[in-house]
């Protein structure tokens, strides 16, 4: 939504001012066409040359992730140290054997069931399930553990990057591409260096829109898009680093929920629930587990 608005503030600026100046749209729109096809087609050619097909099909998906935002909720969090705090209480309570049931399959699990939406992430729940798993066959020890988190944390999030960083090579090389459509502009200008004034100087301008377009597709579209796709991807790698700091917690010999309380702290801070409500959440996940089969 918040896109939408701001497109429609930088088109309404941008030519509200340049008609409110005097200057005569025409122009601009007879040469809009054919400058465009040039600067978006040398573009989306350029950055076809640069990507692996995976990359050009992640770059659209991450189109679509900048303007729907991160995908997690408050609630979210909320779920993700409540799940958390079951698994690392039945793990304390009944050992790998009680554990690795609920580590095989987890849309299976009476504890992930809970929380389809984190399941639904895989890399998410896969993480989670990969070092609880290790730490079942005696990788205990906690600084490790945090390096080899460090580790997979520093992967994923470059992988996930991979798209953003071609989304602002594109922004990079806009403007020396609008350039490329101005000086053909020029050139079929000189071709026509007979004409009057009037038709020299519409062809002018017309050639200059090539420019115009090219420093603000770079700098009002595609920059600010891969702009909110890296605030996009930092902002839901978040989680990794909630069940990072509980694992470790868990690790060290820490009380489950003192484990849990250091992990609500790595939560960002407009999104992190407040201790009493964590507390309840885990109150109810106690008598949850109470309630599971033994």
């Amino acid at each position: 939504m918040i896109n939408g608005i701001g497109l429609v503030v930088i088109l309404a600026c941008v030519f509200g001012s340049f008609i409110w100046s005097g200057g005569k749209m025409d122009i601009v729109l007879h040469a809009l066409p054919h400058e465009m096809l040039a600067i978006a087609g040398a573009a989306f050619g350029a950055f076809l040359v640069s990507n692996s097909m995976l990359n050009v099909k992640l770059a659209g998906k991450g189109l679509i992730r900048s303007f729907k935002g991160g995908r997690w909720k408050d609630s979210d969090y909320r779920d993700l140290l409540t799940l958390l705090y079951a698994l690392l209480s039945t793990f304390k309570k009944g050992g790998p054997t009680a554990i690795e049931p609920h580590l095989d399959v987890p849309k299976d699990s009476p504890i992930f069931s809970r929380y389809p939406r984190l399941i639904a992430d895989h890399h998410l729940s896969d993480f989670i399930c990969d070092y609880l798993r290790m730490m079942t066959v005696s990788f205990e020890d906690p600084h490790q553990i945090a390096e080899a988190m460090d580790n997979d944390i520093e992967k994923h999030h470059h992988e996930e990057l991979a798209p953003q960083h071609a989304l602002q090579q594109v922004a990079d090389g806009l403007p020396a591409i609008g350039i490329v459509a101005a000086v053909l502009g020029v050139i079929k200008t000189m071709g026509s260096i007979d004409q009057p004034t009037e038709v020299l100087g519409a062809m002018i301008g017309g050639a200059l829109v090539g420019t115009f377009l090219g420093v603000m597709l770079a700098y009002c579209l595609v920059g600010p898009l891969a702009a909110k796709l890296l605030e996009t991807v930092d902002s839901d790698s978040k989680t990794f680093f909630v069940v990072k700091a509980a694992i470790v917690g868990h690790a060290q010999g820490l009380p489950t929920q003192v484990a849990i309380e250091i992990a609500r702290r790595m939560t960002p801070s407009s999104k992190a629930p407040s201790f009493q409500q964590l507390e309840t959440a885990l109150e109810e996940a106690k008598n949850d587990l109470n309630a599971l089969p033994v």
